[in-house]
């Protein structure tokens, strides 16, 4: 359960500063929520396929969520375009 929560924290953080990186693309509490959720396993997956390694703890965990996200709101704005 506490695993869940600081995941769900995680994500919050991670998406509102890429809300905030992104100008304006934030969501909503319970949309950047997911957008930094969704941000966290767009990261899993691109980032070691390109060599980029970031630190271990929380830290490392929201600075790999932020940039998913960023590029999961760079997508949605040009598709909302």
């Amino acid at each position: 359960m506490l695993g869940i929560i600081i995941w769900l924290l995680i994500g919050a953080i991670a998406g509102w500063l890429a809300g905030v990186i992104m100008k304006g693309g934030g969501f909503g509490v319970v949309g950047n929520i997911v957008v930094g959720i969704l941000g966290a396993a767009i990261a899993g997956a691109i980032l070691p396929r390109i060599g980029l390694y970031i630190g271990g703890g929380v830290l490392g965990d929201i600075i790999n969520a932020v940039i998913g996200a960023c590029i999961l709101l760079f997508v949605i704005n040009l598709v909302k375009r």
